[in-house]
């Protein structure tokens, strides 16, 4: 899991002024949606999803993104961990999924499990305390997006 720090990200808000646009390009659903015929194939691209947004109406669009940012508007709401999941296991996104909004360490193991492999950390959480989450469980019982079946569930010969 990697933790985005807001200063150095290179992923950028579009902005609405009209102005040519470069670099690295975090879009609204709804800015892709009436905008998308105005970027050049090879500009990297990324999309921000509500968490009441249907992930699978975005399948034909997934190749164009480099990056599909979920959002968490509240820790306690967990649309996202399916959306995620959807991504990784029924659509083969193999970009980055990002955790953002109200992220805090104790879901780590679960935004791992779930298919996110970056977050942007609720700003009063500790990397320090993030990292350890991480580590704290060395096996689980169920599958997840990265293995399917668990050690634990494995018959040994």
């Amino acid at each position: 899991m990697r933790f985005i720090d807001p200063v150095q990200d290179p992923w950028q808000p579009l902005s609405d002024d009209g102005a040519r646009h470069q670099g690295h390009l975090l879009l609204t659903h709804e800015q892709w949606t009436l905008r998308r015929s105005e970027f050049d194939r090879t500009q990297p691209l990324g999309l921000i999803v509500a968490n009441t947004h249907d992930v699978e109406s975005l399948l034909d669009d997934l190749p164009r993104w480099s990056l599909v940012a979920l959002q968490f508007p509240k820790w306690t709401d967990g649309r996202a961990y399916s959306q995620a999941h959807l991504l990784r296991a029924r659509l083969r996104f193999g970009g980055e999924v990002r955790a953002t909004g109200e992220v805090l360490v104790d879901m780590l193991p679960l935004l791992h499990r779930s298919g996110f492999d970056a977050a942007l950390m609720r700003s009063d959480q500790s990397l320090d305390a993030a990292r350890r989450a991480l580590r704290f469980f060395n096996g689980h019982y169920q599958g997840d997006v990265h293995e399917a079946r668990p050690a634990f569930g494995r018959a040994t010969a």
